[in-house]
C-alpha cells in the first residue's frame, strides 16, 4: 500500500493575519479585495493571483499571499476599481 495523500481541511472564516498560513476561498478572497468571486477566479487563471487546487476542483489562495496583496493594493489606493477589478499587477505572488 502507498502512501495517502493528506488533504488540506479549510474552516471558512478562520483565516486571519494571526494565522497567515491558512487558506481563503474564492469569495474570501472576493470580500476582501470588494470584487465578484467570478474575478478572483479571473485573476487566478490569469496568473495574477497564485491558487491551489484542492481535490474537488475548487481553488484556494493563501492567507499570507492574499493579505499582502491587499495591503499593497490599499496603499496605492486600488483595493477596487469601477471596472471591478483591484490592482495585483506587480506583487509577487
Amino acid at each position: 500500500m502507498g502512501v495517502q495523500p493528506v488533504a488540506i481541511i479549510h474552516t471558512p472564516g478562520r483565516a486571519t493575519h494571526d494565522n497567515p498560513g491558512d487558506l481563503l476561498t474564492r469569495d474570501e478572497v472576493a470580500d476582501l479585495f470588494r470584487v465578484e468571486p467570478s474575478t478572483v477566479s479571473e485573476w487566478a487563471r490569469r496568473g495574477r493571483l497564485r491558487s491551489i487546487r484542492t481535490p474537488g476542483g475548487a481553488r484556494r489562495f493563501r492567507a499570507e499571499v492574499v493579505y499582502a496583496q491587499l495591503q499593497e493594493a490599499e496603499a496605492e489606493g486600488t483595493t477596487a476599481t469601477e471596472s471591478g477589478e483591484a490592482s495585483a499587477e506587480g506583487a509577487t505572488v
